[in-house]
């Protein structure tokens, strides 16, 4: 479960990343995307805070959209020490929900929105579909060994204690044996929420969110 807790503190550090230092001063944006106003309505972002996150993205993204290999340049800041390139990938993944190989700057503030202000189960949902990579609506074995690698490549020597070689697969084992209720080699999404949700860790990773911002 330490796995899962770990992705909690890094998707923190890629809000971080959109993090204006005038923030309480800017009153308005030169360039904003059309639908602001509906932006609002669908999110749980006030105005204020979808011009300083737009501000944020431009500054990064000035074209209005980032592709994969951007996307990986900028995530790789925040771990010098280790490869996120891999984790960048997935992560990227769950962002493109049209799946057509770049992000908005709507795409990036809807899920932005759930995983800051949305609720518990909005949260773990999203974090569900980060892992069911292929998106089948199961998490099998093999998909969760690539996040734990991706994420043990990423943490790279800040990763402690010191991995042994087979501490990825005892992980994977752990998560499946905590949340694999009926034993048959996937886990669901109803699986995945109840056994988050009897985990104080996971919990409390979650309410870490909700003061970025």
């Amino acid at each position: 479960m330490k796995v899962l807790v770990c992705w909690l503190c890094a998707s923190a550090l890629t809000c971080h990343a959109y993090k204006i230092e005038d923030e309480l001063e800017m009153t308005t944006v030169c360039h904003r995307p059309e639908g602001l106003e509906q932006l609002e309505a669908q999110t749980n972002f006030t105005k204020r805070e979808l011009q300083v996150l737009y501000r944020g993205f431009k500054n990064e993204c000035p074209s209005g959209v980032v592709n994969e290999e951007t996307f990986k340049q900028i995530y790789a800041q925040f771990f010098p020490h280790g490869d996120a390139s891999m984790y960048a990938h997935y992560l990227f993944n769950a962002f493109d929900t049209a799946q057509n190989g770049s992000v908005k700057f709507e795409d990036f503030v809807m899920a932005l929105s759930i995983l800051l202000r949305g609720t518990v189960h909005e949260k773990l949902r999203w974090t569900f579909n980060l892992y069911d990579i292929n998106k089948d609506g199961y998490i099998n074995k093999e998909e969760m060994m690539d996040i734990v690698k991706a994420i043990y490549d990423m943490m790279g020597k800040y990763t402690y204690p010191v991995l042994k070689e087979d501490a990825p697969r005892q992980h994977v084992e752990v998560f499946f044996q905590k949340m694999d209720k009926n034993k048959d080699g996937v886990v669901t999404l109803d699986e995945f929420i109840e056994s988050c949700q009897e985990d104080d860790n996971i919990m409390r990773s979650l309410q870490l969110f909700e003061n970025v911002m």
